[in-house]
């Protein structure tokens, strides 16, 4: 389609930066917009939301920032990525599930055509747009040689239709994968633009490869004078667990004291850091009795939250390296960041899936076995393995909530979310906000910054109406009149959250509607359906008139 335009090479940063750099050119005063989304994080691994892994660059941003702590996700990748790029709740966007065509409105496995992406609308706009790292919003069709591709020992020129691609969503350049799940150290669908990259080099890392990249396109911008979007979509932590080893040596003592302790001390730094004001006690019970001391694969799942924590740690090494790079072009200041997770930290054990399908190899490039260690026999780290953290240590990175992704309890759709912005965030500056949130108000934030217009049709297709609401008051002056409501929906885990506070949790299409006051009981402890079925039965009538109008229903599957 247009893949010479989008082939990033010094010739068309270089030549667009000499012509905006004419004599007389004002550079444009509308902030630069940095989203970081990462993959699978914990809602306590950070060091500002009370873990114990180093974090510091983002430490600093929360420090003279804002965190929220009520911000929400789709509770799973490729419907929240949805959510964030287009302003819509992820159903609407057309990936209800997963990337594969259900043939149903809201689960399409694709962004819809009758969405528009930031990208489209801010580029419009004036501004210049990139997207590094994970796509995972395009249907992503296997092939027959699924095995021998993932292994990159056949090549195909495409991972799904080029139209859905994120240089032809509105994003001038992309460097990173089309798929969702990915070797670190040799990637399966890397691209630039719409073009294949077949081989990586011998020291190739993801985490780094993509700081690096917005490292070098923070350093073109700055020699322009239009204000740039740039989504930066780092891999990492999803599993597989992959680590550099010098980042897997800082932790190699620090998770062999087991679950509780760690869980426990997460919970007491986030009292300390007030991370829930008014509420004492806001620890969920611990979901597994079982004792660290009668664990007989301790020293494999030390090691698995150490390689865990160190692939945090380089993605916070990552950005400050960003950071950096905006420091010392003077484009810091008047840079909104946004930092958030995708969805909580992942209970699957992945080693007990089979390579060689979707999105999963069974064998390295020249031809090394790929180990799923399922009774946990080979150390997780090297590109050779294939392994998750599981339940017990997700219960843990989620602190202090139950569950994980995937559901729709707080452990699953609750993000830890960092907002810095010195030039424009002036109230309860390094504070913690209680302002809701969701994914879908990006948009309509990107949009209120950049004085863009959100469309009514976009080349020929007719535009859902925005359903995000902008941050922006929250910044200026720490308030804004929110969503009346927020609904959740994924494979039959339901939620739907008024603001005053009462959510409503369906676990699933068998089970009965729970009932939880998150202004006194955070983490979901007490469900006070049967004392309240009133308020029951109101909210469940307000959640399929949402369901209805928000194309979840029809669903897959429903009779």
């Amino acid at each position: 389609m247009n893949t010479t335009k989008l082939l990033l090479s010094a010739a068309l940063m270089t030549a667009g930066s000499s012509a905006l750099q004419a004599k007389g050119n004002v550079r444009d005063k509308r902030p630069n917009i940095l989203v970081i989304l990462v993959d699978d994080l914990g809602y306590s691994d950070l060091g500002c939301y009370g873990g114990e892994i180093q974090t510091p660059n983002l430490d600093r941003l929360a420090s003279e920032g804002l965190r929220f702590n009520h911000f929400y996700n789709t509770s799973r990748s490729c419907p929240t990525r949805a959510s964030l790029l287009t302003g819509l709740y992820q159903h609407q966007a057309g990936i209800g599930r997963m990337t594969f065509d259900d043939h149903l409105p809201g689960y399409r496995g694709t962004l819809s055509r009758d969405a528009v992406t930031i990208a489209e609308v801010l580029k419009e706009a004036g501004y210049r747009t990139s997207c590094i790292g994970k796509w995972h919003v395009a249907e992503t069709p296997l092939r027959k040689d699924q095995r021998e591709w993932l292994a990159h020992h056949v090549y195909h020129e495409t991972f799904s239709d080029l139209s859905n691609y994120p240089v032809n969503r509105g994003f001038d350049t992309h460097y990173g994968i089309i798929y969702g799940v990915v070797n670190h150290f040799d990637p399966f669908s890397l691209v630039e633009g719409e073009v294949p990259i077949k081989e990586v080099p011998e020291d190739f890392y993801m985490t780094q490869a993509l700081s690096d990249r917005a490292v070098k396109e923070v350093e073109q911008y700055a020699k322009g004078d239009k204000p740039f979007f740039m989504y930066l979509a780092y891999t990492a932590p999803h599993w597989p667990l992959h680590a550099l080893p010098e980042d897997i040596a800082k932790y190699e003592e620090t998770y062999k004291v087991g679950w509780e302790q760690i869980r426990n001390a997460r919970y007491e730094r986030q009292k300390q850091l007030g991370l829930f004001p008014g509420q004492t006690d806001f620890l969920s019970e611990r979901q597994f009795k079982d004792k660290w001391e009668d664990n007989p694969t301790a020293e494999w799942d030390a090691r698995a939250m150490a390689v865990h924590a160190a692939m945090v740690d380089r993605v916070d090494q990552g950005i400050g390296q960003v950071i950096e790079a905006l420091r010392k072009t003077k484009q810091l200041d008047n840079t909104l960041i946004l930092f958030l997770s995708d969805n909580g930290c992942s209970n699957e054990v992945c080693q007990n899936y089979s390579g060689g399908e979707n999105d999963r190899p069974d064998m390295t490039r020249d031809g090394r076995t790929i180990v799923y260690p399922r009774k946990k026999e080979v150390m997780p780290g090297p590109e050779t393995t294939y392994a998750s953290l599981g339940a017990r240590w997700a219960n843990v990175a989620n602190t202090p909530f139950r569950f994980w992704k995937a559901k729709s309890y707080e452990g699953g759709i609750c993000t830890p979310m960092i907002a810095y912005w010195p030039k424009g965030i002036k109230k309860n500056v390094g504070g913690i906000t209680e302002e809701y949130g969701h994914v879908m108000d990006i948009m309509a934030t990107c949009v209120d910054l950049s004085d863009a217009t959100y469309p009514t049709t976009y080349k020929g297709h007719s535009i859902i109406p925005m359903e995000g609401k902008s941050l922006v008051p929250i910044f200026k002056n720490g308030h804004r009149e929110g969503h009346d409501y927020l609904g959740f929906e994924h494979f039959n885990e339901r939620a739907f959250l008024s603001k005053d506070g009462w959510k409503i949790v369906r676990p699933g299409e068998k089970a009965a509607w729970e009932l939880y006051n998150l202004n006194e009981d955070r983490s979901e402890q007490h469900n006070l359906a049967d004392q309240y079925p009133e308020k029951v039965a109101e909210m469940v009538e307000a959640y399929e008139v949402w369901a209805k109008r928000c194309m979840v229903e029809p669903y897959p599957g429903q009779k």
